[in-house]
């Protein structure tokens, strides 16, 4: 009889828990936030009550709602998102009433503002979370929590074996404040070799440690993290595939104090220090890479905002620096910190890629422009908005090739825009390093940064052209962070057919 009773109590337990659970599961309402225009849901949509409750969508453009109090209720939710707009209503508020109820669902239209489309967050924790409370399909295989990665700063990516490898700087974990700060790294197949397609996704499989979590990929002796850019990947004399990339020594936040290359050691499937050097040579792989061939020649540039720095595509070149070459208006073998400009005989700007010579960047044409070596009309780096003409100061991006356009596209970050470093800016040019005289703004962020936008060419088919950056608060004087997103890569699509870019078609 005591075990017939236990049995009973034992069961009558498990049968509360289940309906708790079914409860829990039950008590959830849904919404999904949509595209007026594409009807795609729009990830990082804020919804919020009147009693300040915040919600903010999945990748899915989904927000569960679960607070037990709303539920059998009509709730108003204001409607905000960076670069889309939803309707006034007769008050003049943006926002809607919806009644609450368990089992629910309601959509919502939103407009997009920003030329360019919002598709998904690529890292962090809770991508798709609450699609998954819902109980829907995630399109990747790890929609809560990939190599406990919660938060990663800006990528560099190449090809390397056939498999798309990632890279990311500083990264965060749920477990402590403190997280990764010698770069975590990723591979992921290709579309067109088993990969997911770039509008739904990226399937990251991380390179992890002991505990599970993202192994630093390129530790660096001393102190503070390492970053890296220009990563390159090139065939030595033995038609061998080998990876490289530049490192530098950061401390103090942003003070870079030592600079070097590495190269991918595919045994212990990390990258190893091949040299190091002083924090201020004037040429080193930096920014975005990409290959170029000139009168039959083919060099890897690296670019930001545009290239300024390139060598010959052969890894005896990558590894030396004296074969570095800068685009620069400086005499051969100028600095910045000395700078002269070079003139021929008829007092021309002699604009040229130049060895051993510092490249022009924003900080060293606005030092000539002050001291009146360079006219106005003799400046590199003169981008101006199409339509006012108003001057757009570069910040970091990359430049790639875009067969649908036929030319250069630079894709880059204002500085001191609307935001400090939240706008994000396109502009089309005839040779990699420009210049770039015109530019249209694509993406808005209202306080907010996204920086280091990197474009994905080998996602990019046909108009459709593929890059993200990172959404983070840092820089952007707003203390209000973002659950989940902050800090985290998001991508975007941007469709280089829509009319308000069709100006750049008659541009010479």
């Amino acid at each position: 009889m005591k075990i017939a009773r236990l049995l009973l109590v034992l069961v009558s337990c498990l049968t509360a828990h289940a309906n708790v659970q079914s409860a829990e599961r039950s008590d959830i309402f849904k919404i999904r936030v949509e595209d007026a225009e594409t009807g795609r849901g729009v990830p990082l949509v804020e919804l919020k009550t009147v009693t300040n409750q915040r919600y903010v969508t999945d990748s899915a453009g989904i927000a569960a709602i679960r607070e037990p109090e709303l539920f059998g209720q009509t709730a108003f939710f204001y409607v905000s998102s960076h670069g889309y707009e939803f309707p006034k209503d007769g008050f003049g508020y943006r926002g809607k009433q919806i009644e609450v109820k368990p089992h629910g669902e309601a959509k919502l239209k939103i407009k997009r503002l920003n030329i360019a489309e919002r598709l998904y967050r690529v890292t962090g924790a809770g991508i798709y979370a609450d699609s998954v409370l819902l109980g829907e399909k995630s399109p990747i295989e790890q929609p809560l929590l990939n190599a406990q990665v919660s938060g990663s700063d800006s990528v560099v990516t190449a090809i390397y074996h056939g498999k798309l490898h990632w890279f990311w700087g500083d990264t965060n974990r749920p477990k402590y404040p403190l997280g990764l700060f010698d770069v975590p790294g990723a591979m992921s197949l290709l579309p067109s070799d088993g990969g997911l397609n770039p509008s739904v996704g990226v399937n990251l499989n991380y390179f992890v440690g002991k505990e599970g979590f993202a192994k630093a990929m390129c530790k660096m002796p001393g102190e503070g993290p390492t970053w890296i850019w220009g990563l390159t990947v090139l065939r030595d004399t033995n038609n061998r595939e080998r990876m490289f990339c530049g490192t530098m020594k950061v401390r103090n936040l942003l003070d870079v104090y030592e600079r070097g290359i590495a190269e991918f050691d595919d045994d212990k499937q990390e990258f190893v220090q091949q040299q190091r050097f002083a924090k201020d040579v004037p040429l080193f792989p930096d920014g975005h890479s990409l290959t170029h061939k000139v009168d039959g020649v083919e060099y890897v540039y690296f670019a930001e905002a545009s290239t300024m720095i390139r060598v010959r595509a052969t890894v005896a070149a990558f590894c030396d620096l004296t074969q570095y070459e800068g685009f620069s208006c400086l005499v051969p073998g100028g600095r910045e910190q000395s700078a002269q400009v070079e003139r021929d005989s008829t007092g021309k700007v002699v604009w040229a890629w130049k060895r051993d010579t510092a490249p022009i960047r924003w900080s060293l044409q606005e030092k000539l422009l002050k001291n009146g070596q360079l006219k106005p009309d003799e400046a590199w780096l003169n981008v101006k908005e199409f339509g006012t003409n108003k001057p757009v100061i570069a910040h970091a991006g990359s430049v790639t090739w875009n067969e649908h356009r036929r030319r250069w596209v630079s894709i880059f970050t204002q500085h001191f825009g609307t935001s400090l470093l939240g706008e994000i800016w396109y502009s089309e040019a005839t040779a990699p390093e420009g210049p770039w005289r015109h530019a249209t703004k694509i993406i808005t962020h209202d306080k907010y940064s996204f920086y280091n936008p990197k474009q994905h060419s080998y996602f990019s088919i046909g108009p459709s052209l593929y890059f993200e950056g990172t959404y983070t608060h840092t820089f952007s004087g707003n203390a209000d962070q973002t659950q989940r997103y902050d800090y985290n890569q998001i991508m975007y699509r941007l469709n280089l057919d829509d009319q308000r870019l069709h100006h750049f078609q008659n541009q010479n």
